[in-house]
């Protein structure tokens, strides 16, 4: 059987018809799928601007669906979701990208510190603790050492964060000595003084060292040697921190006061706190120093707080001179001393710096924002 080659020539200008045709059809419908995902990427974009995010994330959707690879509007979504309070679809798409075996190194370290702010923003510490702690060397170092220290300070996991405090300090992201000290602090605090004195004494120790113009250490190294029994070291810790940080004078006034007399130290604590009150007037410094005078024996102190008065216009000053004071003639009405110092109560209280938060005791890690070393040492009427 011979072979007929007007077959072949008539055959090849329909194989490149159809060629063209396959081609033609795959272009077209690549253009349309390229027309579509941009329209449905600018659609949820513009409902993002206009605050619409139900609509957005539908546009979203929509656009990854018609593009599953594109990573971007995958991060989109996630944040999109965590923003409305949809943490599992939000750690759903986080996981998807993780999961991907073609998501860059950058790409990955991204998704994995979106799925970590997923679980911290859902409550869910140890999982956003285990996601974080694989960021270590890479780009969200710095922002994964800091929810960290977030994480650990709500769990009060107080080595862990002394640990995350000193890694932050020494990668230049500031001085975390003050916040360091405070965890030292916390974690002797935790400790029964009768059976770990001395690590609690360590503890402290390494506070001051690691922030020497702080005063809460001091302070608490003081109260510990008092509890064991060693007024004298108390009473010397004290002294040394007036003199380190003047400014923490009046949250130790009345410690101080109390340990002097017994350790014939009356005349040293009141030339100390006179000295003080000279230069800034303190409430706190002033009932320290009647305080001492009465325990000398002097009866009438009421003229501490008329010369206060004369230097400060105060209502606490105010109603303490009435408290004490002996009136000649007509004694003061009681009921208007009660309406003073009911007035003179808010006055007496500590307020947070950073939200105004106000508490009758000073703090050194604000209740209501959490912000350490806010509180000043004077009361309101002083501010």
């Amino acid at each position: 059987m011979e072979f007929d080659l007007s077959w072949i020539l008539l055959g090849l200008p329909l194989a490149f018809i159809l060629g063209w045709l396959a081609s033609r059809m795959d272009l077209r419908q690549l253009r349309l799928e390229n027309r579509q995902t941009p329209k449905a990427y600018f659609k949820g974009l513009n409902y993002l601007l206009n605050e619409q995010q139900d609509q957005a994330i539908d546009a979203f959707i929509e656009a990854v669906q018609l593009d599953p690879d594109t990573s971007e509007l995958h991060f989109a979504l996630g944040n999109l979701f965590r923003r409305r309070g949809e943490y599992e679809r939000a750690v759903r798409v986080h996981q998807h990208l993780l999961s991907r075996g073609d998501l860059s190194q950058t790409d990955r370290d991204r998704a994995q510190y979106a799925l970590a702010q997923d679980y911290l923003k859902a409550g869910l510490l140890d999982r956003a603790e285990a996601a974080l702690t694989k960021l270590e060397g890479t780009a969200h170092q710095t922002q994964a050492h800091l929810a960290l220290l977030s994480i650990y300070e709500r769990s009060r996991d107080w080595p862990k964060a002394s640990v995350i405090a000193q890694k932050l300090g020494d990668s230049g992201q500031g001085s975390f000595q003050g916040r360091l000290a405070h965890y030292l602090c916390e974690e002797a605090e935790s400790l029964d003084l009768t059976q770990h004195a001395d690590q609690v004494m360590a503890l402290l120790n390494q506070a001051i060292d690691a922030a020497p113009q702080a005063a809460r250490a001091r302070m608490a190294l003081a109260n510990t040697f008092e509890k064991t029994s060693r007024p004298q070291d108390a009473y010397a810790t004290l002294e040394g921190l007036a003199s380190q940080v003047p400014s923490a004078l009046p949250l130790i006034a009345s410690k101080l006061a109390a340990l002097a007399p017994a350790l014939n130290r009356t005349h040293d604590a009141l030339a100390l706190l006179e000295a003080s009150y000279a230069k800034t007037t303190s409430l706190d410094v002033l009932n320290a120093i009647v305080a001492l005078h009465k325990a000398q024996g002097e009866a009438n102190t009421t003229h501490w707080y008329a010369q206060h008065l004369e230097r400060e216009p105060s209502l606490v000053a105010a109603t303490q001179w009435v408290a004490n004071e002996t009136f000649a003639h007509d004694p003061f009405p009681p009921q208007v001393q009660r309406a003073l110092e009911r007035a003179a109560k808010p006055l007496q209280r500590y307020r947070c710096a950073a939200c105004g938060f106000e508490a009758t005791q000073h703090f050194w890690q604000c209740p209501g924002c959490q912000a350490w070393d806010s509180y000043p040492a004077r009361r309101v009427e002083e501010l």
